[in-house]
C-alpha cells in the first residue's frame, strides 16, 4: 500500500533535487514511487510554483486533478478569500478518506513558505537504510511535515530522510 508523506526543505530547490534522487533509487529497486509532486517557493515571491512528477509505476498515481486540488487548498485558497475557500472546502471532504484533513492542510500551509520547498511523495517498499545512506551522501535533508503512516512506519521514513524521529 502506498502512503503519502510531505517533506519540507529549507531551500527552494531541495524538494526537486530529492525527487530526482528518489527516481534514481526507484530504478535500483530501493523504493517504489507511485507519484510525486513538488512545491518550490522562491524567497520574495507571493506564490509557489508547483510541479507534478512522473509516475514510475502508473499504479496508484494521484494525477494532476488531485495534486491541483490539494495544492489549491494548501497554497492558493488563502489568497482567494473566505467565500471561495468555503466553496472549495466543501468539495474537499473526500480527501479525509486518505488522511488529508484540516490538520494536514494547515500543517503544510504553516511550514512551507517563501524560501522553502516541499516534496509530496506517494511511496512504498523503501529499503530504508539504503535510501537514507544515498540521500545523506547527496546532502539532502528534509523535515517530515505530514504523513498518513503508522508511528513505526513514520519513524522508518524519518530515518530514511535523515531526520531524527
Amino acid at each position: 500500500m502506498a502512503t503519502l508523506s510531505v517533506w519540507k526543505f529549507d531551500t527552494a530547490d531541495g524538494a526537486q533535487r530529492t525527487a530526482v534522487a528518489l527516481e534514481a533509487l526507484s530504478k535500483q529497486g530501493l523504493i517504489t514511487i507511485a507519484d510525486t509532486a513538488t512545491v518550490s517557493w522562491e524567497a520574495g515571491k507571493k506564490r509557489p510554483k508547483t510541479r507534478q512528477g512522473t509516475s514510475t509505476t502508473g499504479i496508484g498515481a494521484m494525477g494532476g486533478a488531485f495534486w491541483g486540488m490539494l495544492f489549491g487548498l494548501i497554497f492558493f485558497v488563502p489568497f482567494l478569500g473566505a467565500a471561495v475557500g468555503a466553496g472549495i472546502g466543501a468539495l474537499s471532504g473526500w480527501l479525509t478518506d486518505v488522511g488529508i484533513d484540516d490538520d494536514f492542510i494547515n500543517s503544510v500551509r504553516e511550514q512551507v513558505g517563501p524560501g522553502t520547498s516541499a516534496l509530496f511523495l506517494m511511496s512504498a517498499n523503501a529499503v530504508v537504510d539504503k535510501v537514507h545512506e544515498s540521500l545523506q551522501a547527496q546532502g539532502l535533508h528534509g523535515t517530515l511535515v505530514q504523513t498518513n503512516l503508522s508511528n513505526e512506519q513514520e519513524a522508518q521514513l524519518r530515518e530514511a530522510f535523515g531526520e531524527d524521529a
